[in-house]
C-alpha cells in the first residue's frame, strides 16, 4: 500500500500506502564510539517508518546497543499531503510493529490506550486509519524510544579497517559535528520526489508555488485553489487526492475555485488492486518468489504491476465522481477534465501560466493546453545519498547504479568491508511491488534485526500466503496426513 508523496512511479504517487520519505540524520555522541564510547551494534540512517519501525523492535532487545539519526527536527510524515479526510490505503495492523510482534507496545492499539482513544476507534469501526493519524501515531512512537535522534544531518559514512566498523560523521543543528562507530549500518532515507523531464526546466524559485511537486501541495493549498486552471499530471493516489482537494474548492454549483484538469500517461484512471487474494504480491512468498527470477523478468514485472502500488483507491475515484455528478445537476457542465493515456512533452512558460505540449499514446496525436499552474503526482524515486561517497568504490553496484540485495536486505559490498550495510525501500528492483509497501515493513525490519542479532529475535512466518507463486513442488495437492 504505497504512499505519498509514495513509491515510485512516473505516472502517480501510488496508492497503497508507501513510503517515499525518510531522511539524513545526526547528533551528539563521543568521538570514538556511542555515547560511553563503544561501538553500536546498529545505527540507522534516517527515520521515517521503515527505520522507526526497526528502531521500535529493536527496543529492549538485551545487548543490543542501537542508534537511529535523521537530519529533521521532529519526525513528520508526508507533510505537504496530510490533508484532512485521506486514510492509509494498509489497515491499522500495517503499523510500526504488528505484524511482526503484536505484543509490543509501539503498537497502534496501544498507542490508542496511551491517547484514552480505544473507545472512540472501537466505535468509529474503521480499519483504515487518518494518514494524520498515522503521522501522529509515528510521532509519539519516535518521541519516546531513546534510540532515535532528530536534528542533524549524516554528512559521511566510512568504512574504518583499523576498529572494523563503519565510521558515521553526523552534524547537529547548530554546525557541530561527531563520529561514531557502528558494526551495522541501515539506510532509511526514503526516496526523493520524481518530476518528468519536460517539467524539471520549470522547477525553479521564478514558478514556485506555480510548478509544483505533489509532495508540497499543502503549503501551497489555497493559492493553487484561487488560481483559474490547475493542471495536475499523474494517475496515482497522489493525483487523485490532489484532484479531489481542487475540485472540493469549487463551490456547489462548479463556479469559483479553478479548472481542474488531470492528465495521466496511464491508459486509465484505474483502481488499486485491493482483491484479498491479488493483496497476497504484499506477502513475504512474493518476496522470496521475485527475488530468485531473472533480472529482466523482475524489471518487466515491476512495469506491468503498476496497479498494485500505482493505482487509486476504488472510494477516492468514487468521491471524484461524485463531485463531478453533482455539478451536472441542472444541465452544467463541470469545470474539470480528466484525460488518460496523455504524456507531457514539453512545457514553457507563457505569460501568467504555461503551455504544456502534450501526446495522445493511442491516438498518436499532439496537442497543447495552458493553464495556470501544474502539480506534478508524479511519485518518488530511489536516491543515492550523498554521504555515500566514501564508500562508492566498495559497494557492488549493478549495472545500472543500483544496490544489489540480499534476501536479509544486505547491500553486497567489497569482501575487505566485514561490516554490514542494510537498506530499506530501495530494494524494488531486487524484491519486488512491496519494497515501498507499509504492510511488510514491521516483517522487513524483523528480518534485518534478526540478520543484525546473528539470532532469531522476533520469529517471522515461514508461509504467509494462499497463493503458490511459480510452478508447484512435486507433492502439491496432496492430502496434508
Amino acid at each position: 500500500m504505497t504512499d505519498h508523496p509514495t513509491p515510485a512511479h512516473d505516472t502517480g504517487g501510488g496508492a497503497r500506502e508507501t513510503v517515499h520519505d525518510g531522511a539524513h540524520a545526526g547528533m551528539h555522541d563521543s568521538a570514538h564510539g556511542g555515547a560511553h564510547g563503544g561501538v553500536y551494534d546498529l545505527l540507522g540512517v534516517g527515520i521515517g517508518p521503515f527505520n522507526l519501525s526497526l528502531a521500535a523492535l529493536c527496543d529492549g532487545v538485551p545487548g543490543l546497543r542501537a542508534l537511529f539519526l535523521d537530519r529533521r527536527p521532529s519526525f513528520s510524515w508526508h507533510p505537504g499531503l496530510l490533508l484532512e479526510g485521506t486514510v492509509l490505503q494498509v489497515p491499522f495492523l500495517a503499523d510500526l510493529v504488528t505484524m511482526a510482534d503484536p505484543t509490543s507496545r509501539w503498537s497502534f492499539l496501544n498507542y490508542l490506550r496511551e491517547h484514552e482513544r480505544l473507545f472512540p476507534f472501537f466505535f468509529s469501526e474503521r480499519f483504515h486509519v487518518p494518514r494524520r493519524e498515522y503521522d501522529h501515531y509515528c510521532r509519539w512512537v519516535a518521541e519516546r524510544l531513546p534510540s532515535c535522534r532528530f536534528g542533524a544531518e549524516v554528512t559521511a559514512v566510512e568504512w574504518d579497517a583499523a576498529d572494523g566498523a563503519f565510521a558515521v560523521t553526523h552534524r547537529s543543528a547548530d554546525g557541530r559535528e561527531a563520529r561514531v562507530l557502528a558494526r551495522r549500518v541501515v539506510l532509511g532515507v526514503g526516496t526523493g520526489p520524481a518530476v518528468p523531464e519536460a517539467l524539471r526546466p520549470l522547477l525553479s524559485p521564478a514558478h514556485a508555488g506555480r510548478v509544483l511537486h505533489s509532495a508540497d501541495y499543502r503549503a501551497h493549498r489555497a493559492a493553487l485553489a484561487a488560481r483559474d486552471d490547475v493542471t495536475v499530471v499523474g494517475a496515482g493516489q497522489s493525483g487523485a487526492e490532489v484532484v479531489l482537494d481542487l475540485l472540493r474548492h469549487q463551490d456547489g454549483e462548479g463556479r469559483g475555485g479553478p479548472y481542474v484538469r488531470w492528465l495521466a500517461r496511464t491508459p486509465a484512471f484505474a483502481p488499486m488492486e485491493y482483491s484479498k487474494i491479488g493483496l497476497e504480491h504484499f506477502t513475504p512468498d512474493y518476496v522470496h518468489y521475485f527475488r530468485g527470477l531473472p533480472e529482466a523478468t523482475r524489471e518487466r514485472l515491476v512495469r506491468e504491476q503498476w496497479q498494485l502500488y500505482k493505482g487509486v483507491s476504488a472510494e477516492t475515484l468514487a468521491d471524484i465522481h461524485d463531485e463531478l455528478y453533482e455539478r451536472t445537476i441542472g444541465g452544467r457542465r463541470p469545470r474539470a477534465g480528466l484525460h488518460p493515456g496523455v504524456e507531457v512533452t514539453a512545457a514553457r512558460p507563457d505569460g501568467d501560466g504555461y503551455v504544456l505540449a502534450c501526446r495522445h499514446a493511442e491516438q498518436g496525436t499532439e496537442f497543447e493546453v495552458r493553464t495556470s499552474a501544474v502539480v506534478a503526482a508524479t511519485g518518488y524515486a530511489a536516491v543515492r545519498p550523498a554521504f555515500l561517497d566514501p564508500l562508492e568504490k566498495l559497494v557492488d553496484w549493478d549495472d545500472r547504479g543500483r544496490y544489489r540485495v540480499d534476501g536479509s536486505y544486505r547491500v553486497a559490498l567489497d569482501p575487505a568491508v566485514t561490516g554490514t550495510l542494510y537498506v530499506q525501500n530501495a530494494e524494488l528492483h531486487t524484491h519486488g511491488v512491496g519494497a515501498p509497501d507499509l504492510t511488510l515493513g514491521a516483517w522487513r525490519a524483523a528480518t534485518i534485526l534478526n540478520s543484525a542479532a546473528g539470532r532469531t529475535v522476533l520469529r517471522v512466518p515461514r508461509q504467509a500466503a494462499w497463493t503458490t507463486f511459480g510452478a508447484p513442488g512435486p507433492h502439491a495437492g496432496e492430502a496434508v496426513r
